[in-house]
């Protein structure tokens, strides 16, 4: 037999599974499809790499909606505080930035991939690069990796970390699945989370808001009953399709989840002024335009909302930005300060998988053995990384889930099949 683990996909739990079956011990190789291993984390974080989260663990899982409580198991093996440790041994120093999230000291992601492929090197991990596969052939004993120029390699375990259908130039173009499937496993629907969603409102048609970006505001996803499924507090932006940024790719599974079940629109709650009470500043408004009879009502309210927020909710409740606070009617102030607190508008999809950033469904995690990454349906078959259906929101934790799954797959696909003293 040529090796005991093949690990098949260069991504983060690629890397990490490689790295993982050569310290325990097997004779590995990492079969990458593209001409370098990593891209996907070289261009994660924006370029500098969210390595991880050193937020409390329960926390780290509950960033993870998507299955996220499959990985209970495995973080009692390896989990987010290991990871540091990790890096650190590998001499990558990191730190800590907003909401817990991880980075190389040096902002660069590319520290990062070579430090482990710095490691790999020195664990004889061997590499082949642009070396599409085409097939596995699954045996009692062995399995047989079959390349796309004919060559096959028999190993005694196979790693698969080949990702999901995001972010496709990377290399993710969802060639596992096939690979999944032929072993008997089931491939839950695939969707794109983490992904800016689409509007047909007409203020979005007419690009009223194009190119607006708000700040820390609060943005729900309602079900039919007007009640919230999901608030996040984050920054968002209007686009000419509809609305992105942080607040809105966190809430766009959710969404993504109730037009899967047959919905036409979904409706989102933003509330631009979260920490004002809707009470208070309608009272506070009534008080000051009383003291400034005379002033353009756009003045009084100047500074509280931006700016092309405040025109947008003039015009939609048909006040001249010069008309005087005084002719201003209590309902017309309610109806403005009501705009402000409770913008509601309707989504109607998102853009596609391949624009998003992270890949919902996947291998079904009840078909994996939690604490090891093994498959129930296939012996010395093992999955790692955004494959699975498991998914995060961006912030350090897919990679998290991905090097943490990776770590778990390596080192029991080598405790299954490596020699002693071979």
């Amino acid at each position: 037999m040529n090796y005991d683990v093949i690990v098949i996909g260069g991504g983060p739990s690629g890397l990490m599974a490689s790295i993982a079956a050569a310290e325990h011990g097997a004779r590995t190789m990492l079969i990458e499809k593209g001409n370098k291993l990593g891209k996907k984390l070289a261009i994660s974080g924006g370029g500098r790499c969210n390595v991880t989260n050193r937020l409390p663990q329960d926390e780290v899982i509950k960033h993870i909606p998507g299955n996220g409580r499959f990985l209970y198991s495995a973080f009692s093996v390896f989990n987010n505080y290991d990871i540091i440790d990790f890096f650190e041994g590998l001499g990558v120093a990191l730190k800590e930035e907003d909401h817990g999230r991880m980075f190389p000291v040096s902002n660069s992601a590319k520290d990062v991939v070579q430090a482990l492929i710095n490691k790999m090197e020195q664990l004889g991990v061997e590499v082949k690069l642009n070396t599409p596969v085409n097939a596995i052939h699954y045996g009692e004993s062995a399995h047989t990796v079959i390349l796309e120029n004919g060559d096959k390699i028999e190993t005694g375990a196979i790693v698969i970390a080949a990702g999901g259908k995001a972010v496709p130039h990377t290399g993710s173009t969802g060639d596992g699945y096939a690979w999944a499937k032929k072993a008997g496993h089931t491939i839950t629907e695939l969707y794109p989370t983490e992904v800016a969603l689409t509007s047909s409102e007409e203020f979005i048609k007419q690009k009223k808001l194009q190119g607006l970006s708000l700040r820390s505001i609060t943005l729900s996803v309602l079900n039919d009953k007007n009640k919230p499924i999901i608030t996040h507090r984050m920054d968002m932006i209007f686009t000419h399709f509809g609305v992105s940024g942080p607040a809105v790719l966190r809430c766009s599974q959710f969404v993504v989840k109730e037009l899967m079940k047959g919905k036409k629109l979904v409706t989102m709650h933003l509330d631009v002024l979260p920490d004002k009470h809707e009470e208070e500043l309608y009272q506070e408004l009534l008080v000051t335009i009383a003291e400034n009879p005379k002033k353009a009502i756009k003045n009084i309210l100047k500074g509280i909302v931006p700016e092309r927020f405040l025109n947008f909710i003039l015009e939609k409740n048909n006040v001249k930005e010069d008309q005087k606070a005084a002719n201003i009617g209590k309902e017309t102030l309610r109806s403005i300060v009501q705009g402000f607190k409770h913008f509601t508008y309707t989504v109607n999809g998102s853009l596609p998988l391949e624009k998003a950033f992270v890949t919902g469904g996947g291998v079904s995690i009840k078909e994996i053995v939690p604490n090891t990454m093994q498959s129930k349906m296939m012996d010395r078959l093992y999955f790692c990384g955004e494959i699975l259906d498991i998914h995060g929101y961006t912030g350090g934790y897919n990679i998290t889930s991905a090097l943490v799954t990776g770590r778990l797959a390596g080192m029991n696909a080598a405790f299954e099949t490596s020699t002693p003293g071979s």
